[in-house]
């Protein structure tokens, strides 16, 4: 009987199973010299039968089908099937006739109705074999994933420790992946510049080849660089160190979203369009060029705008430079103020430990609503979609809590930095008033203030939060001198005068 030799191992890789193959052949050969059957052909296979399309599978059916064989031989029915489509072209080449035999050194078959009974059901316990397996293999991944530790290829800027079984950063490349996101926060990348410059600075794949933009773009969204991991759209915390704090990631999502609406490209290049917006219909402020000077008005683009008026770009500056002045600290008081912070920053250290407790105890607040939560989900009144988001949620805040109490023993405050970073801006800020780059004074106004409208020919605005008493008309100077008798509270007030310019990105 002429047959087919089919062999076939369930990994590509070369150092693996390699004399399982060799193995087979011998033993094949063995069988068919034993048996007297010719072998007509051999085929080896290196690839899983988990699923259908094999090649050397196809080439051999197809040999069957147009008379060149009468059987084939394999080790055990698995090699040949461990999926129901494999499994079915099987049993129809035997339905048909045009498939004679079957021959296995270790199982029985006869092309009988028990026989194909009994290949059936060999080849169902192949298929149940492999789903099995996979079940357990994910439910392994599950419980690891559960216990905070990484089940995969370790992702750009982390190495595999196999003794611990997780993850730890790159000694190389994890500083470059935090300058990556410091980077693109600051909003003066995109994809492809910071790609550029993170090739000049080093960072390449694990096979030292540049990384192509949309890695960078992945890169910059993957939540395991602020130590979590995303398993099907869930968020477990993991035990592994982090490369970037939920801060920084929070704020490159921010970025990433405000430059994904596409931008028309201008002829001209005017510094305060876009940055405007009229006071009456809210529409933005547009510029053009008229006898060599630029103007800028209403775009009325959403109907009929009493604001006609054009302004001409020098009353323009004019007002920004007012605008800058305002906020702007002559040297000494500065000095001053930056001292008064170093005096309180002393006081502030034997506080921190209370801050740290409260955010301790609704650390625990939360592992508890996250038992309830799970509760909720196995009793079935919550379906998946409400137990994922608002777990996620309380999964991420907790997150925030450990960043809090990761500051506040590494600085005793997270109000003096942004204090002392406001003061330092402003006392830079009157280099402004001489520079001939006008597109820095938009980067710099969006930073201490809103709502920019243009009314006529004023220009109006909102300071931000911790940047008006200096918009005041220097009102800094007599809230700063006031020694209040009870300190805390005046703490309490800088910290809520200064926390939200913690959000704007830094340029350092």
């Amino acid at each position: 009987m002429k047959v087919i030799a089919y062999v076939r191992k369930s990994t590509e890789q070369e150092d693996r199973q390699i004399l399982s193959i060799d193995a087979q052949l011998r033993e094949l050969s063995d069988y068919a010299a034993k048996e007297q059957l010719e072998i007509v052909a051999s085929l080896c296979e290196a690839k899983t039968a988990k699923e259908p399309g094999r090649i050397e599978f196809a080439r051999m059916l197809e040999i069957v089908e147009k008379g060149g064989a009468e059987g084939i031989l394999a080790w055990h029915p698995d090699r040949l099937a461990r999926n129901s489509v494999d499994g079915g072209k099987i049993m129809h080449l035997l339905d048909t006739g045009k498939l004679k035999a079957l021959k296995f050194p270790t199982f029985w078959f006869e092309p009988t109705p028990q026989g194909k009974f009994m290949l059936n059901i060999a080849f169902g316990q192949s298929k149940y074999y492999v789903d099995n397996l996979a079940e357990n293999v994910k439910r392994g991944m599950r419980e690891k994933v559960r216990r905070g530790e990484w089940t995969w290829p370790a992702p750009l800027g982390y190495i595999n420790n196999r003794e611990k079984r997780n993850i730890e950063p790159d000694s190389e490349k994890a500083p470059l992946v935090r300058k990556a996101f410091k980077l693109y926060a600051t909003g003066e990348h995109t994809f492809l510049s910071l790609r550029n410059e993170l090739t000049r600075l080093g960072l390449l794949t694990r096979k030292d080849k540049v990384l192509p933009v949309s890695n960078v773009q992945k890169m910059l969204q993957h939540h395991v660089y602020y130590g979590v991991i995303s398993m099907n759209g869930e968020l477990f915390p993991g035990v592994f160190e982090p490369i970037v704090s939920k801060r920084l990631f929070d704020e490159v999502q921010v970025m990433m979203r405000s430059k994904s609406k596409p931008k028309r490209r201008r002829k001209h290049e005017f510094p305060f369009a876009s940055f405007l917006h009229c006071a009456t219909c809210e529409c933005a402020i547009s510029a053009e060029i008229q006898k060599g000077h630029h103007y800028y008005r209403c775009t009325h683009k959403r109907g009929p705008c009493d604001q006609r008026k054009y302004l001409r770009e020098k009353g323009l500056l004019e007002q920004v430079r007012k605008i800058v002045e305002q906020v702007s600290l002559p040297d000494e008081w500065a000095d001053n103020m930056l001292r008064e912070l170093d005096k309180e920053e002393s006081s502030e250290k034997s506080d921190h430990r209370v801050t740290a407790a409260h955010l301790e105890d609704e650390r625990k607040q939360i592992d508890i609503q996250l038992d309830d939560l799970l509760d909720l989900r196995l009793e079935a009144a919550l379906n998946t979609e409400e137990y994922l988001a608002k777990k996620n949620k309380l999964v991420s805040r907790k997150l925030e809590i450990d960043q809090e109490i990761k500051d506040a023993e590494q600085n005793h405050s997270n109000w003096l930095e942004p204090m002392r970073e406001m003061i330092m801006r402003s006392r830079e800020a009157k280099k402004l008033l001489s520079t001939e780059n006008h597109s820095e004074f938009p980067t710099f106004l969006k930073t201490i203030g809103t709502n920019f409208v243009l009314k006529g020919n004023a220009v109006q605005w909102e300071a931000k939060i911790g940047w008006r008493v200096l918009a005041k008309s220097r009102g800094f100077r007599g809230w700063w001198a006031g020694r209040d008798s009870n300190p805390r509270s005046r703490r309490h007030l800088v910290y809520s005068q200064t926390r939200l310019t913690t959000s704007v990105p830094t340029h350092s």
